[in-house]
């Protein structure tokens, strides 16, 4: 229950962290207040919005870090708690002896320097 919360928690704290960061104004907005292009920038008054959303986009980073340490601490706890793999699942039963090996008939050396034997002629076929 805990860890679906954070979760959640985690979700929303990232689209939140994307949202504010979209909104805010880059730094090179300002270069065009000089050349008339400043009266659009009013809508979050004279002072602008930078304050605001950035204490926002700090808060919700420092919940998200925060928040990931603690999803990793109970992941890695819940890991260490029950370690199962499938060998574990697998029921025990007696050994069975291995059927006796049967030896290999001895292996021919073949020299290298022999010369291959020149393939016997065909005779051809009478009618």
């Amino acid at each position: 229950m805990l860890r679906t919360i954070l979760t959640v928690l985690q979700v929303i704290s990232a689209f939140a962290i994307v949202a504010l960061v979209l909104l805010q104004r880059g730094k090179g907005a300002d270069a065009g207040a000089g050349f008339g292009a400043g009266a659009s920038g009013t809508v979050f008054g004279a002072r602008g919005a930078s304050t605001g959303l950035s204490r926002m986009t700090a808060i919700f980073a420092a919940v998200f870090m925060i928040n990931s340490l603690c999803l990793t601490y109970l992941f890695q706890r819940d890991a260490r708690a029950a370690p199962e793999s499938i060998l574990d699942k697998v029921p025990v039963s007696e050994t069975v002896p291995a059927p006796a090996s049967v030896t290999a008939p001895p292996v021919t050396t073949i020299d290298p320097n022999a010369v291959p034997a020149a393939p016997a002629q065909q005779q051809p076929e009478k009618p």
